[in-house]
């Protein structure tokens, strides 16, 4: 599989250039353990265009998973042995089959155009690459398997941007990280961070109150 930026929206060019440019520590403080543990997986974070204008895709996890349930997050998830190398384009195949299987999304219409640094997720334990694409030719997605998937919705850039959206998630164990409250959820954890970043380091951030808290559920 290949990464290709040509022929991408010029929209898209501040996020490239974060992708290019950014650093592991920029994204997060939790970096893949030295000795090479954790669970290999990977997520797409696929920019498309709608009425709104930019918009990314979200999935809202079931409830009676085992892990991050009930969370609204990018589709993804563990690699499979027949995804390939995960340090090479393992992670792309990984990301797309996710989506398809999560969402119904036609991988055929999806042009992957670049990858973050590899980041962890203490609490269970998976080594992720997020992997960015653009949904150059849109199709019908929705919930492939209850089970695994309560809704899919896109959300639009302008409303991850607005401030009066944002807020800072307090979990009941003390620690605090970004969140969104958008499309009637509410964002948080590995997946607020990432989309965090992203509007940083692609300058479309815009000035919000930190002192706006969200308080988490115990259960989260």
């Amino acid at each position: 599989m290949v990464l290709s930026t040509a022929g991408l929206p010029g929209w898209l060019d501040p996020v490239v250039h974060a992708v290019e440019t950014v650093q592991p520590r920029q994204l997060s403080r939790f970096l893949p353990p030295e000795d090479g543990a954790g669970r290999q997986s990977a997520v797409l974070i696929l920019f498309g265009e709608g009425e709104r204008g930019p918009e990314l895709l979200l999935m809202e996890r079931a409830t009676s998973l085992r892990s991050h349930a009930g969370q609204p997050a990018f589709p993804g998830g563990a690699l499979d042995p027949e995804d390939g190398d995960p340090a090479t384009d393992g992670p792309l195949r990984a990301a797309l089959r996710e989506a398809q299987e999560e969402t119904g999304l036609d991988p055929r219409g999806v042009q992957l155009f670049g990858v973050l640094p590899k980041l962890y997720i203490p609490v269970s334990g998976f080594v992720v690459t997020p992997v960015l694409g653009w949904w150059r030719e849109p199709t019908p997605v929705g919930v492939v398997d209850p089970a695994e998937t309560a809704r899919v919705f896109t959300v639009p850039v302008a409303d991850l941007t607005d401030p009066a959206n944002r807020a800072t998630a307090v979990h009941p164990r003390g620690h605090s990280g970004p969140a969104f409250l958008v499309e009637s959820a509410l964002v948080w954890g590995f997946t607020a961070g990432i989309i965090d970043r992203l509007l940083h380091y692609a300058k479309w951030e815009r000035p919000w109150d930190r002192d706006k808290q969200v308080p988490l559920d115990w259960r989260a």
